[in-house]
């Protein structure tokens, strides 16, 4: 089935500093659903999404809500076949989720991001796809080195400590020559950080997946993070990425409305109890 969750992020437009504000969900039924984190509470000039305007509901759909489809692009479009080679899945693979996923879901017209929820591969391993950030503000000398970069070529972590934007920012470089290419997502990086400081150096491997030369640059270089998964890991464990309401697949509705958020028909908002702090 691919990516089942996905945390929804937005920029504080004063202060520029990041929160998760939801966590979004599809099960096996096709059926989504949309509840606000405690992420909410801790920024200062939060705005609902959209008409989604109630901390106590878990909001249901059997349609993807337009706000995460219209950052979508349309399968119809001539370029959709080459988009998907960029985002590195498969046509049997291009869910709703698993695209939004890759993409974070960025639009020119808001600070609204999405990112997945991380779970163990295969082989019990902590494993993510991402791509490099940051590319829009190197030299042309570092674009060519990311040009030249070839599929299943190590790249190093490294901890920007001086960086006055992101005080747990995590860099991307090369080995030799070293060359920093960009960064890893935000919302990755701490716990990236923890996995360095659980694992040994060296048993946290990145590498790149594929880079497209002709991707717009939050698209070019595509890279892999996989680590043995600590005992006593659990991604995102802050506060501020926990729901609000409680809720699981499927959700009893104990009071049904309209849901304006969603598309026309088959929607509701199932009311399940507060659990904030």
């Amino acid at each position: 089935m691919g990516v089942t969750k996905l945390y929804v992020a937005r920029q504080d437009p004063k202060n520029r500093s990041w929160y998760p504000l939801g966590i979004l969900t599809v099960d096996e039924n096709d059926t989504y659903r949309f509840v606000y984190t405690k992420g909410t509470q801790s920024m200062k000039n939060f705005v609902f999404l959209g008409r989604m305007t109630d901390f106590d509901a878990v909001y249901e759909s059997k349609d993807l809500f337009p706000l995460f489809r219209n950052r979508l692009l349309s399968d119809s479009r001539p370029e959709y076949k080459e988009y998907l080679k960029w985002l590195g899945i498969n046509k049997d693979e291009d869910s709703p989720l698993n695209i939004l996923a890759m993409t974070e879901g960025i639009r020119a017209t808001d600070t609204l991001e999405v990112f997945k929820y991380p779970t163990p591969n295969s082989k019990g391993e902590y494993e993510v796809d991402f791509f490099s950030h940051g590319l829009r503000h190197v030299s042309k000398r570092v674009l060519e080195r990311v040009n030249h970069l070839k599929k299943g070529e190590r790249l190093f972590l490294a901890f920007d400590m001086q960086n006055e934007y992101d005080a747990k920012a995590m860099a991307l470089r090369t080995d030799d020559p070293v060359e920093f290419v960009g960064y890893c997502p935000r919302y990755l990086a701490p716990d990236f950080l923890k996995l360095l400081e659980k694992n040994k150096a060296m048993d946290t491997l990145v590498t790149v997946v594929r880079v497209n030369k002709d991707a717009p640059l939050n698209l070019r270089l595509l890279c892999k993070l996989v680590a043995p998964w600590p005992k006593d890991f659990h991604p995102f464990s802050d506060d501020k990425f926990k729901p609000l309401v409680e809720y699981s697949h499927p959700v009893v509705p104990l009071l049904e409305i309209e849901d304006p958020v969603a598309s026309k028909g088959g929607s509701r908002i199932s009311h399940v109890g507060d659990l904030r702090s």
